[in-house]
């Protein structure tokens, strides 16, 4: 009787459907939430992107030296609607030319060994008294000059689950571009040279 009762269980095959989903609707629900996540940041990262572009394009203008803080408000103000609680960190980095970004300052490299040590002398491109591994000046530069405008955005992420996958709880996205001032007056491309 026993028997019997063990070989009718064993044949029934009804309710297998919902133990098989039991076992997998955990996993695909932490796979569907990271990839809202992932949705999610990408869609800020694109509009951010959008903004920094415009507010690039703003940037290029004689009168926006003085209206830096406007201009980055307006990334603010474009980028808020997507998420919460957000910390924005605005760099503008003026550098004389395109092939400039980035670069380090040029220095006589008297001994040869391809890194400028004391005493060797360069050109202070930044005017900070200092060599620096990256010749750009703080800020929105003057007339032709070439603004890295980079914009990094910190925000809660929207999705519970990053605990579960060993996520920080914020996520981090980031916008740059560089454009050229307009030309609404003469390039300052001169550079001291210092032997410190």
């Amino acid at each position: 009787m026993i028997g019997a009762l063990l070989n009718r269980l064993r044949a029934d095959r009804r309710g297998a459907a919902a133990v098989e989903f039991a076992i997998i609707a955990p996993t695909l629900m932490v796979v569907m939430t990271g990839l809202g996540d992932f949705a999610h940041a990408s869609y800020v990262k694109s509009v951010l992107q959008g903004a920094v572009h415009k507010a690039a394009r703003d940037g290029t203008l004689e009168t926006a030296s003085t209206n830096l803080g406007a201009i980055d408000q307006k990334v603010r103000n474009l980028v808020h609607p997507t998420i919460n609680n957000a910390t924005f960190s605005f760099e503008r980095t003026a550098y004389s030319t395109f092939s400039n970004v980035g670069r380090p300052e040029p220095f006589t490299d008297s001994n040869g060994n391809g890194v400028r040590n004391a005493g060797e002398c360069y050109q202070d491109y930044n005017n900070n008294n200092g060599w620096d591994a990256d010749m750009g000046r703080s800020g929105g530069g003057g007339a032709r000059d070439i603004v890295l405008y980079t914009v990094k955005v910190t925000y809660p992420r929207i999705m519970p689950i990053y605990g579960l996958l060993g996520w920080s709880q914020y996520n981090t996205v980031e916008a740059t571009t560089a454009l050229k001032n307009q030309p609404y007056g003469t390039q300052n491309t001169s550079a001291p040279v210092r032997c410190t």
